[in-house]
């Protein structure tokens, strides 16, 4: 297989992860209809079954560093594919009506997205050569997406059987494709070269770059070998400290302006919006998650040629002025057309975070990091991202009974605006740089 062949094929196995990511995260809004009556769940207990999930994707984050690090990229997303495989199974079999079976294989599966949140960009973009690094890393957003979109197709497909056993099983195929996939795939090159196996990444370096640039990628990474292995504590050195704190707030932002909300309460919003029938807010959710999914083609086609920033200027000003336009339909103001502005602000919005936050966030993370360090601060940041994930989630309903949800899509707009000076004087472009070119080291005088 010639070169560019072989590291797309890298790429989209590795995405898998990706992929498994967004359909164990977007099958429980459909699932959960079903599973809070064969388990006659409180509130409480829905919430429980919901959020634990997020909790074990945080743990998971956590330890995907150090792992990543220590047993390799490759080795790293098996055991996620290993974990996925688990998860769905016990989910699928968990017996009515204790829910401590099901709870435990939902947070095996929020172990497993947490690895595979950390690991899989991060393997991507080790395998990717620098001029299309973008669009590689870009294929992972694009499988989450997918993702979500078969979870909430599988969710309607099944609805009228109320099988929700299947919803959650059917997570096994992907999870043994990614175990299957990754088994044949080569391990990262610069982790290769890092633990001493020099001609092992050689030959990977071969297979996924220009015969012309393997020289010069060589050459960078054993250059980035000369400092010492990192620890914890190197995180806040002041050659990390900066792209530590920029892809924390990367993290954050990405969820702050609001796009789970979405994602896991599609529906309910369609309904707040005058929306009767499930079905029909069912529907309207599977178009938002068919947007997300051809969005994010744009850009995986323009990440490379205009650079990161472009795509979130755009991107993010497309999110701000929908969250306002949302908030005017919820308004006394918007009341008469609110359905119908409703469903064209929510697709604008996720169309917009679907090529400038959704894909950029998790590229960046992978980007600017030192080698000696990547797989920590990566970990910090995916971290500081399901923390954040989990707080939107729990607050979103807490915040419309509070200010309504006018003021609460308004908030979320502002937020935005904080994401543009964010961008605007924090975040480097990064496009076309070999990676360990990437440098926030303090000026010197």
């Amino acid at each position: 297989m010639k070169t560019g062949g072989f590291v797309i094929l890298v790429a989209l196995v590795g995405a898998l992860g990706g992929l498994l990511f967004g359909y164990d995260t977007g099958v429980i809004s459909g699932a959960i209809l079903y599973i809070q009556p064969a388990f006659s769940l409180t509130t409480g207990e829905k919430e429980f079954v919901i959020s634990i999930v997020l909790i074990g994707a945080m743990l998971g984050a956590f330890f995907a560093g150090g792992a990543s690090d220590q047993f390799g990229r490759r080795t790293t997303l098996i055991s996620a594919g290993i974990l996925f495989s688990i998860g769905a199974l016990g989910s699928a079999f968990a017996p009515p009506p204790s829910i401590t079976i099901l709870a435990i294989a939902r947070f095996v599966v929020g172990l497993a997205i947490g690895l595979s949140s950390v690991t899989a960009p991060l393997y991507i973009s080790e395998a990717a050569p620098a001029a299309t690094r973008g669009a590689l890393v870009s294929l992972y957003q694009w499988a989450i997406t997918i993702g979500i979109l078969g979870a909430q197709l599988v969710d309607y497909a099944l609805a009228s059987a109320k099988n929700w056993e299947l919803m959650l099983g059917l997570a096994i195929v992907p999870s043994l494709l990614l175990v299957i996939g990754m088994l044949a795939m080569p391990e990262s090159p610069r982790w290769l070269i890092a633990h001493g196996r020099r001609d092992d990444g050689v030959t990977v370096l071969r297979r996924t770059r220009p015969a012309n640039e393997v020289p010069g990628a060589l050459e960078d990474i054993e250059t980035s070998l000369h400092v010492q292995e990192g620890t914890w504590r190197d995180l806040f050195k002041p050659d990390v400290r900066k792209a530590l704190v920029i892809g924390i707030g990367l993290a954050v932002l990405q969820q702050i302006t609001g796009i789970n909300t979405v994602i896991y309460y599609g529906p309910q919003i369609f309904k707040l919006a005058g929306f009767s029938s499930d079905a029909v807010a069912l529907l309207a959710t599977i178009g938002v998650g068919a947007i997300n999914v051809l969005l994010t083609l744009v850009a995986i086609a323009f990440i490379d040629r205009l650079g990161r920033k472009p795509l979130l200027y755009a991107g993010v000003t497309g999110m701000m002025l929908s969250l306002f336009a949302l908030a005017w339909a919820f308004s006394s103001g918007g009341s008469g057309s609110r359905g119908t502005v409703t469903v064209a602000s929510l697709m604008v919005y996720v169309g917009c975070f679907a090529f400038s936050l959704g894909p950029i966030v998790w590229l960046l993370i992978s980007e600017i990091y030192p080698l000696r360090i990547r797989g920590r601060a990566m970990a910090i940041a995916t971290l500081s991202n399901w923390a954040a994930n989990f707080a939107v989630s729990l607050v979103f309903l807490s915040m419309i009974d509070a200010f309504g949800t006018t003021a609460t899509f308004a908030i979320y707009g502002v937020m935005c605006v904080v994401t543009l000076v964010f961008v605007r004087f924090m975040v480097p472009e990064t496009k076309a740089q070999e990676l360990e070119s990437i440098s926030f080291r303090p000026r010197t005088t």
